[in-house]
């Protein structure tokens, strides 16, 4: 492959998920680790993409760069939806159930929504959406009050107030970014104040995050690594990221996207 070919790639890849990782362009390009570096500072230089830790991002992005519910609700669909099945498996009648705010967090409220029995507080406009459209009078829907952010998230000290107030059996959190050094991290710092308030009302505290979300750096983190007790990502994050999740994490749960997929269009078809 020429070298133009591979920056063309490169920059599909990037704006189609808004970030790539060098160690996953090095499987997807066949190529060096150096020769993929050496792109990017072609393509930096070139304006075309932004130099991160560990990969790139799409120009301008920033750690206080908070994209909107619709532009992250078309990236790594296949991908959220087996996360989201692994996930609802956690989900027992009976429970109170907490549900931040996120479009992989929005996938899995449409799946729990199929359970019966339950109490969810979330302060996702859009997850609270999801039960409104098909209700059921075994399950109670509480929404936090707050000030809205473009990822459709409540926020703030309403929010934060309404939060402390509950006690959660288990909680499922979206992220914005993750690492082994920063963390769960987010773009926006009322949010990551009401999602540590969602943590600490919580039994058990279940990520939800793709895997473009590692090495995505927002300005303040939520909580360490470790703090989770479950973490649900898939197969598309690099070995050595899994090897150092796994070591951190309570349980890291790995899902294949493409058997998920492939086993939806089989029941679809009545295969």
């Amino acid at each position: 492959m020429l070298a133009s070919q591979r920056r063309a790639r490169i920059l599909e890849e990037i704006r189609r998920s808004g970030a790539v990782r060098v160690s996953a362009l090095v499987e997807r390009l066949g190529v060096s680790d150096m020769t993929v570096r050496r792109d990017l500072e072609v393509l930096a230089q070139q304006g075309q993409l932004q130099k991160v830790h560990g990969g790139a991002v799409l120009p301008g992005g920033r750690s206080t760069e908070e994209p909107g519910f619709a532009a992250k609700s078309s990236r790594e669909n296949a991908e959220k939806l087996a996360i989201a099945e692994a996930a609802v498996r956690l989900v027992e009648p009976g429970m109170a159930v907490g549900v931040s705010a996120g479009t992989t967090t929005w996938t899995f409220a449409r799946l729990l929504r199929d359970l019966p029995d339950l109490t969810v507080v979330t302060n996702s406009v859009q997850v609270a959406d999801v039960f409104s459209r098909r209700p059921r009078t075994d399950q109670t829907v509480v929404l936090t009050g707050g000030i809205r952010t473009p990822s459709e998230a409540l926020v703030g000290p309403f929010a934060v107030a309404a939060i402390r107030s509950v006690n959660l059996d288990i909680m499922f959190m979206g992220v914005h970014g993750m690492d082994v050094h920063n963390g769960y991290t987010t773009p926006n710092l009322m949010e990551a104040e009401t999602d540590r308030a969602f943590v600490e009302a919580s039994r058990r505290f279940v990520v939800l995050a793709d895997h473009t979300k590692y090495g995505v750096l927002g300005i303040s983190t939520i909580a360490d690594v470790d703090a989770a007790d479950v973490l649900i990502t898939d197969s598309g994050l690099a070995d050595e990221h899994q090897q150092a999740l796994r070591e951190r994490v309570g349980d890291l749960v790995v899902v294949d996207a493409a058997a998920e997929d492939d086993a939806s269009s089989e029941s679809e078809t009545g295969a």
